[in-house]
C-alpha cells in the first residue's frame, strides 16, 4: 500500500511550524522564511531557477520531497491567507504553475469547486476527517505515496490519528515563541516510530520518523 508520508517539514527549537499573524503578503506570519532558508541554500531548490547551491545532507534530504508522491493532502492554512474562501480568485501562493503536479486535496470548511492548474496540479477542496482525506488521496496517488504537507495543525492531526507511516522533520536552530506548534497533544508518539537524526553544517538538524515495518523513503 502506498504510504503517507511528511517531507522536509521545518519547525523551531521550540517546536512552531509556522509564526503569529499569517497574512496575504506573510503566508508564515512573523517567521518570514528562516523555517525555509536551509532547503532555499540547497541544489535541488536552487536548481529549479538558478546554478549553484549546497549539494550536501541538506541537500540530499531535500531531494526526497517530489519522489514517489502521487497526491498531497494539505490544511486550509497552507493553502491561502486567512479569509481566502472569501476571495473567489484565489488560486493558492503559487501562481498558474504550482509545484505539486499531482492532485492536491486542501481540507477545509469552506468548499469550492476544483481547480486545475497548469503543470499537473488540480486543488480539490474537501470538508473530511484524515481517515477520509487519505482514502480519497490514495484513490488519486495511482499507488503511490501521499505526502501531508501541512501545516502543522495537519500534521498534529494526521499524527493523533496514527496515519503518517514516515516523516521528516527539520529542526531549526531559531526561537519563535509564538505560532502554531507541532508537537501539542502528542506525547509519547515516539514510541511508535524508529526515530533517527542527522545533523547538517547549516545548523538544521533532520529527524526521520520511521514507523516499524514501513520502507523508508
Amino acid at each position: 500500500m502506498s504510504l503517507a508520508r511528511v517531507q522536509s517539514f521545518s519547525i523551531s527549537l521550540d517546536g512552531f511550524g509556522t509564526g503569529e499573524g499569517q497574512r496575504r503578503d506573510a503566508p508564515f506570519g512573523h517567521a518570514g522564511d528562516r523555517l525555509h532558508q536551509w532547503m532555499f541554500a540547497t541544489r535541488w531548490w536552487r536548481g529549479l531557477d538558478e546554478p549553484g547551491g549546497s549539494d550536501g545532507v541538506d541537500n540530499a534530504f531535500a531531494r526526497q520531497h517530489d519522489t514517489g508522491i502521487g497526491a498531497e493532502i494539505m490544511g486550509a492554512g497552507k493553502f491561502g491567507y486567512p479569509g481566502w474562501h472569501a476571495d473567489p480568485d484565489w488560486k493558492g501562493w503559487w501562481g498558474p504553475n504550482p509545484p505539486f503536479h499531482t492532485p492536491v486535496f486542501v481540507l477545509t470548511h469552506h468548499l469550492r469547486p476544483s481547480i486545475e492548474m497548469e503543470g499537473g496540479t488540480t486543488f480539490h477542496f474537501i470538508d473530511a476527517s484524515p481517515a477520509e482525506a487519505l482514502g480519497m488521496a490514495r484513490k488519486a496517488a495511482g499507488g503511490q505515496d501521499i505526502r501531508i504537507g501541512g501545516g502543522p495543525t495537519s500534521v498534529r492531526d494526521f499524527l493523533a490519528a496514527r496515519l503518517v507511516d514516515h516523516m521528516h522533520i527539520v529542526v531549526v536552530p531559531i526561537l519563535l515563541g509564538r505560532g502554531v506548534r507541532l508537537w501539542d497533544g502528542l506525547e509519547g508518539l515516539d514510541k511508535d516510530y524508529q526515530v533517527e537524526a542527522a545533523s547538517s553544517p547549516s545548523g538544521v538538524t533532520h529527524v526521520t520518523f520511521t514507523r516499524a515495518g514501513v520502507r523508508s523513503s
